[in-house]
């Protein structure tokens, strides 16, 4: 959410006029993030998020527009796209696409603990279920296709064994996307960037018997249809993870798994391919996070994330299969 498109007052008030939102107060860029321009939008009728996208098209946009309606339409916390006075969601700021939300209450938590990760994982599987009737189809787009185009682009920057773990695991990614079972892989509508950064918690009420409440997830801009094991894996392998190391935390972990199979309970195939779907969510990362460090785009506000994150937690997902019976089972 770096700012790679500024807006000054007189284009914010040009565009405010296509809205029926009341008059602005408050107007600040959002730091963090690298894919797209956010800002924080405060008007006299309410908190919103104001959003520039600088790498999707208009053509792509409404999948994930109309999923964030679809989604808060049935009472999934997401951020709901604000209409314009024509009725349409998306219009054009600064010659690019852009969209107004509601803004979600609450903070992101970057330490969780344990009733954080099961409030997650239920909401999680919520969120998979209710997108089942949505009718648009667009493909998660940061998938295996783009691991093969991107890939070679990386490969000139990186040691030699960082090279050999890169190629192999993607070697055995398309074996895996070419088996039957993953075929088999129940799937639909995926957040797929479902970080701890793009989850809101805010106070529970006290007479609530909760210890958190969760605010909401946002930031749906790499969402797409994809395996909802694929949506756990990515979710897991931030959310229970040790930072320093990237090593899994068995009590987050499995408080997640549970807590989302009280809602939708895994397959036979889900079960049976947990590890190479805790992979795969590593790998994506991992390469995305290569390919934004080594080939960054110029931005107002830019703060890289550091790729080799995802490498240690590929490398411990890996350590995990290769130690029998010391992996996270989803049982």
């Amino acid at each position: 959410m770096a700012v790679f498109t500024a807006v000054t007052e007189s284009q914010l008030a040009q565009w405010m006029r296509h809205y029926d939102l009341g008059d602005v107060v408050e107007f600040r860029g959002i730091a963090s993030g690298i894919e797209n321009s956010n800002f924080f939008l405060t008007t006299t009728r309410g908190a919103y998020v104001l959003t520039i996208f600088e790498n999707l098209t208009a053509q792509q946009l409404p999948f994930y527009i109309d999923l964030m309606q679809h989604l808060a339409a049935h009472n999934v916390p997401v951020p709901d796209p604000m209409p314009r006075t024509d009725g349409a969601l998306l219009g054009t700021l600064n010659g690019k696409p852009a969209v107004i939300v509601t803004k979600l209450d609450g903070a992101p938590e970057l330490a969780p603990g344990v009733e954080h990760c099961i409030e997650v994982g239920q909401m999680l599987a919520r969120m998979h279920l209710a997108g089942r009737d949505y009718a648009d189809h667009q493909p998660n787009l940061r998938s295996l296709p783009w691991w093969q185009e991107t890939v070679p682009a990386i490969v000139p920057f990186i040691d030699a064994t960082q090279r050999t773990l890169l190629e192999s695991e993607l070697a055995h990614q398309q074996a895996f996307f070419a088996s039957a079972d993953y075929a088999a892989l129940p799937e639909g509508p995926c957040h797929c960037d479902l970080f701890r950064d793009n989850v809101l918690f805010a106070h529970a009420a006290p007479d609530s018997g909760h210890e958190v409440r969760l605010g909401g997830f946002f930031d749906f801009y790499f969402a797409g249809c994809d395996k909802w094991l694929f949506d756990v894996a990515v979710t897991v392998n931030d959310w229970c993870v040790d930072l320093a190391t990237g090593k899994l935390d068995p009590a987050r972990a499995e408080a997640m798994l549970r807590a989302y199979q009280t809602v939708r309970p895994f397959t036979a195939e889900e079960n049976r391919h947990w590890d190479d779907m805790l992979r795969a969510g590593a790998y994506r990362f991992w390469v995305s996070r290569l390919y934004d460090f080594y080939r960054p785009r110029a931005a107002e506000l830019l703060k890289p994330h550091d790729p080799g994150h995802f490498e240690r937690i590929l490398r411990e997902r890996l350590n995990d299969v290769a130690q029998s019976g010391t992996h996270t089972s989803c049982n």
